[in-house]
């Protein structure tokens, strides 16, 4: 067969496919402006959902919910928000349901949370303030969405991913745990404050101030509350002390009072990890950048602020106000001080400094111009929008200050302040070499301008452990760490498990600094040296997605399932390998040590979110029926197998026939554990030597790996049958997308074809 003609068919075949990409674009691209089309048979729709809103609060059923051209019916949709929801708005926050009444979900994604852009003349302050969090901390993607009402636009919104139990799983390894959203759940007044203040004993006294969005939990923020009111020793033990501190950085650099930092100490969530601790996540920033002038004081003021007061706010505010308890530790301990200026610090530079805000400002107010003048439900005028960047505007009592003019007037103040004039440590890094599991290495940094007792090394041996602060570093000629004296520190490790993730930090009397600066966000990794199965040995076998009235886990529970399966004729260890259900996260979930797969054999996972192993291993996530991706990887991030799988039936498995090189089918009787029994008339086809795409759908970079001998050919078409791209591949290429247009393009090697969807 001619490349032409089989390029050709596969790409009519791709027609469909090709719509479908292009209209189930990623929902939270910042490039792109969503379209959400909802439909109402009833004509009152807005009397109703004012009338849910201030009632119950319920969900109202849309008859159809379209977005960027995928139809979902029987959507819950609900108005949200406090001050920026009001019954004579036209233009009101939203909250979209897709699995409130039947399973489906966009590309994934079950909830859509809208705001309105309320009290933000320039409509990006959610967006850039949240792309901002997101460097230091974990934080929810947002772009923007034209909403649309029985065929009447209704406005633009931000559009921020919902922190629920998926977002919980993607960032924690879990969503089981207690899961808290810190709010009033009252009008909001200098007395009601989600501010982790212990309240005593009885949980009804949290009860307005806080939403548990877990089924228990109450023990647990009363247990979190005492000890950071009354047990402030204890803070790294109770709370990620590292993302808190990021926390309350970022609302001083942004000026962010709807925040724990203002007068209510709300708009953040609190999960409790696997290590026993609540990570704090911020929520709500469309009043960042000054856009909410009131501080707070005590439990009676609101603590009103000029445009003036807003630039010039002390980063020490509040530091012995006991009504924000999580602030007076920080600021009462000189390391957490220190740590506290050094994120603040990096945060002006690299945001401020570099005029990286105004750039971003500039893209994303470039990608929404056309929409703002087209929503007649705006808040302000578009020339308010227009100047925004640089003009205060009246809202109501106060002004909102211009991005510009607040950020240049707070770079200008901070620079003043002895924290930031103090000089910090220098850190420069020395990589260490690779080492066998079990035994020691040692990292070693060249630190100037650091007291001989303040270096640490941060240390964790997996992504799910917290890291440890007790690793202290020496320059004392004893530690690996060449002469004493010499500048360079080091500490000696055991390399306990196949993968080592630290950071260091250094401190004087005045000042500190994180290598990498956005620790613990960001921080070094060491490998260590461990042979794991190449692609092809051990393969994604079977699995059931849809787990009902099959098998029971140990506790006699459906859970869904994985089934791996060696190809090879010897037993193959695993430790050292992961399994994820996110191309993006491949290290999502690794395999314990001593776990292998015999030869010919079978190894079955229960994925359950449980990642404990009893007498099977149960991995950290769950399999979505309506479709997702699973894929082996190993230490260094090589693809050994990968799945794309879509909507599932419920007790009915997807396999490989044969086992371990055909091609996936349905199987009607699960095989859990054992071969694979193939319908005697079906075809089996054994697949060719395999060609990887990773990730896909991709945006800036792709990177494709095959198993085919020698250098091959590679060659890519769009969905014109227009040869684009072509190179030389021996084993793996990266290919930069920068010159690829947003289409579904076909990738030959060999006689091999995979599809790749860009998205940008």
């Amino acid at each position: 067969m001619k490349l032409s003609i089989h390029i050709a068919g596969v790409l009519c075949l791709l027609l469909g496919v090709v719509q479908q990409a292009k209209a189930q674009q990623p929902l939270y691209d910042e490039s792109t402006i969503q379209k959400i089309e909802i439909t109402f048979t009833q004509p009152n729709w807005d009397f109703i959902l004012d009338t849910a809103k201030m009632g119950a609060d319920g969900y109202t059923m849309a008859a159809k919910v379209v977005i960027n051209g995928v139809e979902f019916d029987s959507v819950g949709v609900k108005y949200k928000g406090n001050s920026s929801y009001d019954s004579t708005y036209k233009k009101n926050p939203w909250n979209i349901s897709l699995d409130e009444y039947k399973s489906q979900n966009y590309l994934g994604i079950k909830s859509i949370k809208l705001a309105n852009c309320f009290s933000d003349p320039s409509m990006i302050r959610d967006v850039l303030g949240y792309s901002i969090a997101r460097t230091y901390m974990d934080a929810p993607r947002a772009n923007f969405a034209e909403v649309y009402v029985n065929g009447t636009l209704i406005g633009l919104y931000s559009n921020t991913e919902s922190i629920n139990k998926q977002f919980c799983s993607d960032h924690f390894s879990s969503s089981k745990n207690t899961f808290i959203s810190c709010s009033p759940l009252v009008v909001p007044t200098p007395q009601t404050k989600s501010n982790l203040r212990y309240a005593g004993a009885d949980s009804t006294s949290y009860m307005n101030n806080y939403e548990l969005k877990s089924t228990t939990g109450w023990n647990d923020l009363v247990t979190l509350c005492d000890s950071i009111t009354n047990k402030p020793a204890s803070f790294e033990n109770v709370i990620d002390a590292d993302r808190t501190i990021w926390m309350l950085a970022f609302n001083s650099a942004l000026v962010n009072l709807d925040s724990y930092t203002g007068v209510f100490c709300q708009n953040y969530y609190l999960y409790k990890d696997g290590t026993g601790r609540f990570n704090p996540i911020p929520w709500d920033l469309n009043m960042s950048f000054g856009g909410f002038p009131f501080v707070g004081s005590s439990n009676t003021s609101m603590g009103n602020l000029s445009i003036t007061a807003l630039q010039q706010l002390s980063p020490t505010i509040h530091a012995t106000d006991k009504y924000w308890p999580l602030i007076n530790i920080v600021m009462g301990n000189a390391t957490y001080k220190r740590q506290y200026f050094a994120h603040l610090k990096t945060i002006v530079e690299e945001q401020f400094g570099s005029d990286k805000y105004i750039l971003k400002s500039d893209t994303l107010r470039k990608t929404i111009t056309a929409a703002v003048m087209n929503d007649n439900n705006k808040f302000y005028s578009t020339s308010q929008f227009q100047t925004a960047m640089t003009s205060n505007v009246n809202v109501g009592s106060y002004e909102v200050p211009g991005i510009q003019t607040l950020v240049a007037a707070r770079i200008a103040y901070l620079q003043t302040l002895p924290e930031f004039k103090a000089t910090a440590p220098t850190i420069s890094v020395i990589t260490p070499k690779p080492v066998q599991v079990g035994t020691n290495v040692t990292l070693t940094a060249t630190i100037t301008n650091a007291n001989s007792n303040g270096v640490y090394a941060g240390v964790r041996y997996d992504k799910s452990d917290k890291f440890h602060r007790t690793y202290q570093m020496f320059d004392d000629g004893l530690h690996n760490d060449g002469a004493a004296n010499d500048g360079v520190f080091g500490c000696i490790l055991t390399m306990n498990k196949l993968s080592l993730q630290y950071y260091i930090y250094a401190e004087n009397d005045n000042a500190g600094m994180f290598s990498p600066r956005r620790a613990e966000h960001e921080f070094y990794t060491l490998n260590a040296k461990m042979p794991t199965p190449k692609p092809g040995e051990v393969v994604i076998n079977e699995f059931v997605a849809s787990n009902s009235s099959g098998v029971t886990d140990e506790e006699d529970k459906y859970e869904d399932w994985i089934e791996l399966y060696n190809t090879t004729n010897s037993a193959l260890d695993l430790y050292g390998v992961y399994i994820t259900d996110k191309f993006t996260s491949p290290q999502k979930n690794p395999f314990p040590e001593g776990t292998t797969i015999p030869a010919k054999g079978f190894l079955v996972l229960w994925a359950d979110e449980d990642s404990t192993t009893k007498e099977y291993i149960h991995v950290n996530f769950k399999l979505s029926a309506s479709g997702e991706q699973l894929m082996l990887t190993g230490s260094d991030n090589e693809i050994i197998d990968s799945v794309t799988f879509g909507a599932q039936l419920a007790d009915v498995s997807q396999g490989r026939c044969p086992d371990g090189v055909g091609k996936f089918m349905e199987i009607i009787k699960p095989t859990f554990g054992k071969a694979n029994t193939c319908a005697t008339d079906v075809e089996i086809t054994v697949e060719q030597p395999i060609v990887q795409v990773y990730p896909n759908p991709a945006a800036t970079n792709v990177r494709v790996q095959t198993s085919l001998p020698g250098t091959q050919q590679l060659l890519v078409y769009n969905s014109l049958g227009q040869l684009v791209y072509s190179s030389q591949i021996n084993g793996t290429l990266s290919i930069p997308l920068d010159v690829f247009a947003p289409d579904v393009y076909v990738l030959n090697i060999g006689n091999t074809q995979r599809t790749l969807v860009i998205a940008k």
